[in-house]
């Protein structure tokens, strides 16, 4: 059994920064990338920065120069931290990660993320 944890999300004033994390829960498996996908109301879930485990990171243009993600091997973390907020990042960020030999992908819960102007 996965289980992702997330943590971090709440409501910030823009040019503002939240640092978001999430802890996996893994036995016997490997994870392979982890990263962090969101969605807001009325749109579909996006891509936001994913990092494999040797550390090579890719972001979604709308977030390159603003948002650093970082993972912790040993302890099956990845960080996520956002600055320079602007109104439209607001969504219900998730975390995931590619675990075993076929990279079956677990989710978390999804922590709520505000911007406000």
């Amino acid at each position: 059994q996965v289980q992702l944890v997330e943590s971090g999300g709440g409501l910030v004033q823009a040019g503002g920064s939240l640092r978001l994390s999430c802890a996996a829960s893994v036995t016997s498996f490997s994870i392979n990338a982890m990263g962090w996908y969101r969605q807001a109301p009325g749109k579909q879930r996006e891509l936001v920065a994913g990092i494999t485990s040797g550390s090579s990171a890719n972001y979604a243009d709308s977030v390159k120069g603003r948002f650093t993600i970082s993972r912790d091997n040993a302890k099956n973390t990845v960080t996520l931290q956002m600055n320079s907020l602007k109104p439209e990042d607001t969504a219900v960020y998730y975390c995931y990660a590619d675990v075993g030999l076929l990279s079956h992908r677990f989710w978390g819960q999804g922590t709520q993320v505000t911007v406000s102007s």
